[in-house]
């Protein structure tokens, strides 16, 4: 079990409508039943003097990363709408890191890939860590195979002990067996994947 302390970071990744309300775009099965979980993290992390961080999805209308325009997915987590926003039963509490704002490819919370060229962009999460002298990463949310997974290699390969707690984290399951490959990713690359009793 994750021990927060001033040099933890909880990130808590795109706990939004589109993925956590069976009525979103990208419902991810389950995600509406861990945010009151989540929330006990939350709650367990300020009091330990932890940083809170909150990744969220804030793509444009028209995006080479949606389906009708040559991507993978639906239309999901349009900035200023309903599907982009927060899950109403989720305690933000902390600064929210956007992702995604320009069209990109934002499944990290540390970085961004335009969909077409591939480059590489950084989000404003390292910075805000690294000026918190954050030494220890915790990362939950959704989905384990996509946004969760990105967040945690990335924190990994930056240096920071990255723990994913997968009792507090959903899998989209686009394809069988994503989530266990997801996890095998993780632990190859030295992310410790908690699952509490």
């Amino acid at each position: 079990m994750t021990t927060y302390d001033p040099e933890t970071a909880l990130v808590v990744a795109d706990v939004q409508n589109d993925f956590a309300d069976p009525a979103g775009s990208l419902y991810v099965a389950g995600g509406d039943r861990i945010v009151g979980a989540i929330n006990e993290e939350i709650d367990r992390a300020e009091h330990g003097g932890a940083l809170v961080v909150y990744t969220q999805d804030w793509h444009p209308a028209s995006t080479p990363h949606f389906k009708e325009s040559g991507g993978v997915w639906p239309v999901h987590c349009v900035r200023e709408t309903w599907g982009a926003a927060f899950h109403p039963a989720l305690r933000v509490a902390g600064p929210v890191v956007r992702k995604g704002t320009g069209g990109e490819d934002g499944y990290s919370g540390f970085s961004v890939r335009d969909p077409v060229t591939g480059e590489q962009g950084a989000t404003a999460l390292g910075a805000m860590l690294a000026e918190r002298g954050i030494r220890r990463v915790a990362v939950v949310g959704l989905a384990t195979d996509y946004c969760v997974k990105a967040t945690a290699l990335d924190a990994a390969e930056i240096g920071y002990e990255t723990t994913v707690r997968r009792d507090l984290a959903r899998a989209v399951n686009l394809n069988d067996g994503d989530e266990r490959a997801a996890i095998e990713e993780m632990r190859a690359a030295g992310v410790t994947v908690e699952q509490p009793a």
